[in-house]
């Protein structure tokens, strides 16, 4: 081989092998490019009340993917819009990651009135319960059988069953009302969360008057949390006639609570 060749042939492998070094270079820099973008962490959005397409315009910054698992509807929020999203606001993820979407229905979703005269009251508050309808005013009227349903009511109007309503309608009910048992004991409502204390107010065939809630009561959660603290008329009061309202006081503040009965001991 001629110096000429040789001198060829290394500039030919040195000029392959640079080559080949460069590109191993760019390859192995668009690898890390890729995976370092992907790991790095960001903030969840916060979505809650955005329409699902501002929602998605928001997720795509950051690569995230959104996937709409549920649908509610809810009165208060805006149709269309998200009404709760998982992970929360704020909680750290990698991009690509999926949220989850619960999304306020645009349509409001229908449930029939059931036949509910001559039912009893406790009766006829399962079966609305069961329909996604509400349990509303009660009027006691004079008649032989005390809490026997006379009529159901939508509105202040007699409603026919089979009728169909917006879910989370409310039904009032006239029932029967004897003086023999029309009148009972007040029970006692202390330690109560909202919701339970509602429906126990009901279950014993009251009607819910003012709810009150204390300072310390904030937000939505406290609201869920609150316990009756007080109530009216007091737990005991005898000869309350049915039909009567209750008002209730609540509080997160568990020091404004009663406390607790202690149980007595039983001697052997």
């Amino acid at each position: 081989m001629t110096e000429k060749k040789k001198m060829n042939w290394v500039i030919k492998n040195l000029l392959c092998g640079l080559v080949f070094i460069l590109a191993i270079v760019v390859i192995v820099e668009v690898f890390l490019r890729v995976t370092t973008q992907h790991s790095i962490s960001v903030t969840v959005p916060d979505m809650v009340g955005m329409q699902l397409s501002d929602a998605e315009g928001l997720a795509s910054k950051d690569k995230l993917n959104l996937f709409v698992t549920d649908s509610v509807f809810v009165s208060s929020f805006a149709k269309g819009s998200v009404y709760a999203q998982n992970p929360k606001a704020g909680s750290k993820v990698k991009r690509g990651r999926k949220i989850y979407l619960t999304v306020n229905a645009k349509k409001e979703k229908q449930a029939e009135v059931p036949s509910l005269v001559g039912l009893s009251l406790r009766q006829a508050k399962v079966e609305l319960t069961t329909r996604g309808l509400k349990l509303g005013r009660l009027k006691y009227v004079d008649d032989m059988a005390t809490n026997l349903v006379l009529a159901q009511l939508y509105k202040g109007e007699e409603i026919a069953p089979g009728t169909s309503v917006d879910v989370g309608s409310v039904i009032d009910l006239k029932l029967g009302w004897n003086r023999a048992d029309g009148y009972t004991t007040m029970p006692d409502f202390a330690r109560m969360q909202y919701k339970r204390a509602l429906s126990y107010v009901q279950d014993n065939s009251f009607n819910i008057g003012k709810v009150i809630f204390d300072n310390s009561v904030k937000t939505a959660e406290d609201t869920l949390a609150a316990m009756v603290y007080r109530q009216s008329p007091a737990a005991g009061a005898e000869d309350i006639i049915l039909g009567s309202t209750v008002t209730l006081y609540l509080t997160v503040d568990e020091s404004r609570l009663p406390a607790l009965l202690e149980e007595p001991e039983i001697s052997e």
